[in-house]
């Protein structure tokens, strides 16, 4: 199986990947912008009723930012640099949410001097943080959602709570002088099951009616992000999600449910990437080795993190047409045996691949650039042209 660039992109987009990329140096990643803009607008159709909070951390280039900015987007933040980032190009705090979990009582405060009056929470001690920095603030509860044996990469455990403990915060909140406003859930990022949400929206239903008993009425539900990537893996079509979730929610909250977020991240900017890198090497073991290797120029520690463990699964495309493929072990540049990209699922490459060819990473404009190492063996961060 090799893989074809036209059944991911159409013959514009792809022209514009393969024209801008023939004018730079390798390792690179290109953001199409165009295909942003496409994605948002395609999931705001989708979702009428729903407020879209971007994930920052998906993609923090400021040209992204900005599209969406001007698209109407809110933006769900994760660290006071990425509030900095939004304020420095004009975004109002009311379209801001601090969606981290684990977060200092002075970057609270810091927060709420610069107006943000939404934060998350799932502990009792960050509760009394927010009762304290951020008075009178509106908080919405995490909790904990299954789903993570189904989703490329799972967001459970660390983050969320039991919802017998929310009820606990629910009311501890309200004792503190906060708005307990909602709750929310994320079914972990690249969700392929779409039950799931329908799991999580259930919950939602008990947690909404056991506030209620409390006397609080939460209004809002985050649902968080986990909508798929167009990878090597297929996913059912986004408009199938938007239908089932939508009945969900209507099943369990009947036509007057509450104001809904979402926080989409890699939804919208992922298949807006490509990255480019070089082989640098191809090399065997040893003389009767079956394991052909090829190393390039960039890897777990310049982009490439989320194929830790093999998780998620990039369509590469080798621009040597017309060669049998073979099986190749993919690693890194660096002095780091971890970084191995995919050495048990093995991506098709032309057979004769040597030494200076490019190979073309689809769907890479999520969680690459952002997740680069600063200065690791001397590799400086993902270089990132954005195509306008």
């Amino acid at each position: 199986m090799s893989i074809d660039p036209l059944e991911y992109y159409r013959p514009e987009e792809w022209g514009k990947f393969i024209a801008f990329a023939a004018k730079h140096e390798t390792p690179f990643l290109m953001v199409n912008l165009d295909i942003v803009r496409k994605n948002f607008e395609e999931l705001r159709e989708l979702f009428p009723f729903a407020k879209i909070y971007y994930a920052v951390k998906a993609n923090p280039a400021v040209e992204v930012l900005e599209l969406l900015r001007d698209l109407g987007s809110c933006f769900d933040v994760a660290s006071v640099y990425e509030l900095d980032k939004l304020l420095s190009i004009g975004v109002s705090p009311d379209r801001m949410s601090y969606g981290n979990t684990i977060k200092k009582s002075r970057d609270i405060a810091y927060f709420y001097e610069k107006g943000v009056r939404m934060y998350v929470n799932d502990n009792i001690d960050d509760l009394r943080n927010i009762a304290r920095e951020a008075p009178g603030s509106k908080v919405f509860f995490r909790i904990l959602t299954e789903g993570a044996e189904t989703a490329d990469w799972p967001l459970s455990r660390k983050f969320g709570c039991h919802p017998d403990m929310v009820y606990e915060l629910i009311g501890e909140a309200k004792r503190l002088g906060l708005e307990p406003y909602g709750a929310s859930f994320h079914v972990g990022s690249q969700q392929r099951d779409i039950g799931a949400w329908d799991s999580a929206i259930a919950k939602m239903r008990y947690l909404f009616d056991g506030a209620e008993e409390q006397g609080v009425k939460l209004k809002m539900i985050n649902m968080g992000g986990g909508f798929p990537a167009n990878y090597i893996s297929k996913t059912s079509p986004r408009e199938l999600y938007a239908s089932e979730i939508t009945r969900y929610l209507s099943e369990d909250f009947g036509d007057e449910h509450p104001e809904i977020i979402l926080e989409p991240g890699r939804s919208l900017v992922a298949e807006a990437g490509v990255m480019v890198t070089e082989v640098v090497m191809v090399s065997q073991k040893s003389f009767h080795s079956l394991d052909k290797w090829v190393y390039i120029d960039a890897g777990k520690f310049n982009g490439l993190i989320e194929t830790w463990d093999e998780a998620l699964r990039y369509p590469i495309y080798c621009d040597r047409i017309g060669e049998d493929s073979e099986d190749f072990i993919i690693a890194g540049p660096t002095c780091d045996s971890q970084d191995i990209m995919y050495e048990y699922f093995r991506n098709p490459l032309p057979m004769n691949i040597r030494a200076g060819d490019r190979l073309f990473w689809l769907t890479t404009g999520a969680y690459t650039s952002s997740y680069c190492s600063v200065d690791f063996n001397g590799f400086p961060p993902l270089k990132t042209y954005i195509i306008k």
